[in-house]
């Protein structure tokens, strides 16, 4: 087994007196494509947000290529780019698509406009929304938005290619669109681990069981601070654990305590 692109040992996390994740041990192979899935409030989006560098652990370890990881993101010690797309988009409203796109570049780069604009296109172009570059978010759908997120993800500067994103990290991507824009998504999700420029790994964080099927290689279950079952998307539809029966059967009766 080749060694993990990222590794997490012993992961703890708790707001206040909740403890969110207890121990939690996940590997992430390169290539691979991982959904974390459970219940809401079982502690998916802080594992995503854990690996990003975006919030750091009360105790445990994450590895990066085998490397610890010592602080947050800023401190930029992580061999790596991850790249996030959070679950509402995160757009500034009052900035273009392009300039949304190409922030990072804008602000911190020596690149010329005109060649960020070029970069900003290609990824609009990478995925499926060329010449949009000069509307603003509020006259896109929300599924273009999503996939205004995307390109901004996957954005990288040429000069600085030890710094793009090897690792894109999506919560909730497909939360809150019709079944069509959803696959658009998912597809997309595809289509950009597959495509050069685009990212070879990914971790999900899903709820919606067309997504998990379609873009998972490797199901993850977390609950009650745990990851309580790992197993291929085949193995769903045979698994006797009994809270991946409940989760997928939308039943109320089972282990999974429901909230009233």
């Amino acid at each position: 087994m080749p060694e993990p692109l990222i590794e997490l040992k012993g992961i703890s996390k708790s707001f206040g007196n909740k403890t969110i994740l207890d121990q939690v041990d996940l590997t992430i192979q390169q290539g691979e494509a991982l959904v974390v899935i459970g219940p809401s409030g079982t502690g998916k989006s802080t594992i995503l947000r854990i690996i990003a560098g975006l919030l750091s652990a009360d105790a445990g370890e994450i590895y990066i290529q085998n490397q610890r990881r010592e602080g947050l993101v800023e401190d930029g010690n992580d061999p790596i780019g991850i790249g996030m797309v959070f679950q509402q988009a995160a757009l500034f409203d009052s900035l273009t698509v392009d300039e949304n796109v190409g922030f990072l570049l804008y602000q911190h780069s020596r690149l010329p406009r005109k060649r960020i604009r070029e970069l900003v296109d290609q990824r609009l172009e990478m995925v499926g929304l060329p010449g949009v570059g000069d509307l603003l978010p509020s006259e896109l759908s929300g599924g273009m938005r999503k996939r205004v997120s995307f390109a901004r993800a996957i954005m990288s500067n040429p000069d600085t290619p030890e710094d793009n994103p090897e690792v894109l990290l999506y919560d909730e991507p497909t939360a809150g669109l019709d079944p069509i824009a959803s696959t658009v998504i998912e597809d997309l999700v595809r289509q950009l681990q597959a495509v050069q420029g685009g990212c070879s790994t990914y971790v999900m964080v899903s709820h919606q069981e067309s997504t998990i099927r379609r873009t998972a290689d490797r199901v993850a279950f977390l609950y009650q601070g745990k990851v309580q079952w790992q197993g291929s998307v085949k193995e769903i539809d045979t698994t006797d654990n009994p809270l991946v029966r409940q989760f997928f059967s939308a039943s109320v009766k089972g282990p999974i305590h429901v909230v009233g």
